[in-house]
């Protein structure tokens, strides 16, 4: 089969020394100080047959993520942007759907409890966990200290098949009477970013009370998203700051109640006006810019009046935040950060969220083909009008 699949050069830069988890020549937990001058490559690959607790499945849609993107981007010395775990080459691809072909006798469906049946439908987490480590026996398997990442690490699925343990995967059938098959599929790839948004909104941030107001900083998909979990969790105000008039616009179809443009409007003071000077509870950092956004950020906590605001910082980016204490400390408020989707019944939830009526759809804006997904990492580089490109076909 044909698979999309990155190569870089391991060449760390000169100041950089290895962690103790990093492997030479092959993996690294800062992939933006030791990968230099990606190339996408098509590469064929085979898929073996499945072991006792594996499925093969045949992918039927997969999003295009940022962090996609970003291995793909490089700065001006080469360098790849992205900052997290990355090991090349690798198949790139983890926010996907598809069906069984094929499993093993001890792969167990989660929602029935019964050995998974050939042509379910499912979607996977990508984080791929241990189980075994003082994280993953803690509770935070998006802190597994063996943790490897589908797309990231090893193979993902810009491809027709890939195989998994069935331990990550979820049944997404509960979509289809709803949504039907083909938009089935495409809200089964949006798990997995939805997912992030609300480990970093509910579990992470805290979740809010019904009546309080929020603030996302991007609408890219994390940001989306949120908007969606947030209204639906009774976000009195659901306040958006971006750009792009038509993420803006996209925004308001997922869940957004106002929506700012920061570009040529004071967002802080936008935010405050909105809330008529009460701030809010929650604050999600999600442009990946976070050096510009938190003089807003700050006024928003310091001249609100909401007591105990939470930032929660999801958007990777290998940038400083430039942080007062004092705003943290008066106004009791808490910065903390959020990384991942596992663990904590969220994809799951995030699943029953989507198939009793929580559509985010309107967040995929182009449907491409394997043999698209080059020009159209290099056009997302510079490009904010689309939000999620999403693969259809892998012929």
């Amino acid at each position: 089969m044909r698979t999309v699949s990155l190569h870089a050069t391991w060449d760390p830069k000169p100041d950089f020394v290895l962690g103790q988890k990093d492997v030479e020549g092959k993996s690294t937990y800062l992939g933006s100080k030791v990968w230099r001058n990606p190339e996408i490559k098509i590469v064929e690959k085979e898929v073996s047959d499945p072991g006792p607790t594996e499925v093969i499945i045949e992918v039927m849609a997969c999003g295009v993520c940022g962090s996609d993107v970003h291995m793909y981007q490089k700065s001006e010395d080469g360098y790849i942007y992205y900052p997290g775990l990355t090991a090349f080459p690798a198949t790139l691809g983890h926010e996907f759907s598809g069906k069984i072909i094929a499993a093993g006798d001890l792969a167990i469906n989660k929602r029935t409890g019964n050995k998974y049946e050939i042509g379910e439908a499912v979607c996977a987490e990508e984080m791929v966990w241990c189980s075994y480590c003082r994280p993953c026996a803690d509770g935070f398997p998006n802190h597994c200290e063996n943790l490897e990442e589908i797309g990231f690490s090893i193979d993902g699925a810009y491809a027709k098949y890939i195989k998994v343990d069935a331990r990550y995967l979820w049944s997404i059938e509960g979509f289809r009477k709803l949504y039907g098959e083909e938009k089935m599929w495409l809200l089964g790839s949006l798990v997995e970013p939805t997912s992030v948004a609300y480990n970093a909104v509910i579990e992470r941030g805290g979740g809010i009370r019904p009546g309080e107001n929020v603030v996302v900083l991007g609408a890219g998909p994390v940001g989306a998203a949120a908007c969606s979990i947030l209204r639906r969790a009774g976000a009195n105000a659901v306040i958006l700051s971006e750009p792009s008039a038509i993420r803006r616009k996209m925004a308001l179809d997922m869940g957004a109640t106002h929506v700012i443009d920061p570009i040529n409007e004071n967002v802080a003071d936008r935010v405050l006006e909105i809330t008529e000077g009460h701030g809010a509870k929650l604050i999600l950092e999600a442009t990946g810019l976070p050096s510009v956004v938190w003089s807003d950020v700050e006024k928003i906590i310091w001249e609100g009046r909401a007591v105990n605001t939470t930032v929660v910082v999801v958007a990777r980016a290998d940038d400083r935040i430039p942080l007062n204490g004092e705003v943290l400390q008066v106004r009791r408020a808490n910065v903390v950060g959020a990384q991942g989707h596992s663990g904590h019944g969220t994809f799951p939830n995030v699943i029953s969220c989507i198939s009793s009526g929580m559509d985010v759809s309107p967040m995929i804006t182009k449907k491409i083909g394997l043999d698209e997904v080059e020009e159209n990492l290099t056009m997302l580089q510079t490009d904010r009008d689309e939000v999620k490109i999403t693969i259809t076909n892998f012929e």
